[in-house]
């Protein structure tokens, strides 16, 4: 194999035993092993690898004439620099993005072994390396959390902002829906002109621009946690939302009155048990067109 591959394989950390035993035969071994163990020592953000590798090609340029036997083999080593630089930054700044499907959940540990549980077609956005100094995250969708203690952790959503030292409390936001509901500890809410500071049981809620009052929640945990969605006096278009999310299905309702309130809960376990949760207690008919749409009817 040629001296190239060897290399590129080897920055790829692709290398079978056979060729790393080849890697270790070639002369530049050393100087790259130290290279590549002196390149996680820097800080990437103030170095300039462009610049800088810029700058070390043109002092090659000069020298030319009398440095052609080691140009190749140090114009290489500097190739190297500039990827392993690129690299290392690339990776330590990049963002955390978590996403989920219709019908999927996840849980995960954030770097202060704060934990989330994400529901479903939801997205989390945080950045590890900026984690230690400041605990933000960004949020589109519904999610969990249990916050470890600490400094201000921050759930950014497009609908406001929510603020805890350590607590338990779940952020869900949607189209013209934003709702957040406190479990344990206390919550700052800021959306808009509104500042709310949230105690246990108690729930910030907004439905098409409007505040909505609510009662005490007396659950320790969201429903959905357990694969259930409940409701209280919601307006059925909601309950629609979430079992299109739940179960991936598309839901036509026809001549059905949208607005309407809905109290009640479906499981996420099996869709006709849910369908006719969902519909009986509003005497509405259902009928599946196929595998991934649901007609909903009065007679």
């Amino acid at each position: 194999m040629k001296q190239e591959e060897l290399i590129k394989k080897w920055l790829d950390n692709d290398l079978n035993s056979h060729e790393l035993e080849a890697f270790k035969q070639l002369e530049e071994y050393a100087e790259l092993v130290r290279i590549s163990n002196g390149v996680k020592q820097f800080r990437a953000p103030e170095y300039n690898t462009s610049e800088e590798l810029k700058s070390t090609l043109q002092l090659i340029s000069t020298k030319k004439s009398r440095t052609n036997n080691w140009l190749k083999p140090f114009l290489r080593i500097a190739a190297i620099l500039a990827i392993s630089f690129s690299v290392y930054y690339y990776t330590t700044t990049l963002d955390t993005n978590i996403s989920t499907l219709m019908a999927q959940k996840t849980t995960l540990e954030l770097p202060d072994a704060s934990l989330v549980s994400l529901n479903a077609e939801s997205t989390l956005i945080y950045n590890k390396k900026a984690w230690k100094n400041k605990r933000d995250l960004s949020l589109n969708g519904e999610a969990y959390f249990k916050v470890a203690k600490g400094a201000t952790f921050n759930v950014n959503t497009p609908e406001g902002i929510v603020s805890v030292l350590g607590t338990q409390f779940n952020v869900k936001q949607r189209h013209n829906y934003f709702e957040v509901v406190c479990y344990e500890g206390s919550v700052r809410v800021t959306q808009k002109l509104n500042i709310v500071t949230l105690k246990p049981g108690e729930s910030f809620l907004i439905i098409n621009g409007k505040r909505i009052a609510k009662e005490k929640e007396t659950a320790l945990n969201p429903s959905w946690i357990n694969n259930e969605s409940s409701f209280k006096s919601m307006p059925f278009t909601q309950v629609i939302h979430e079992f299109e999310r739940q179960y991936n299905v598309i839901v036509n309702p026809q001549n059905i009155d949208l607005n309407q309130l809905f109290s009640g809960s479906f499981s996420h376990d099996d869709i006709e048990l849910a369908l006719k949760s969902i519909t009986l207690p509003l005497n509405i008919n259902y009928s599946l067109q196929n595998d991934a749409t649901i007609v909903l009817s009065h007679n």
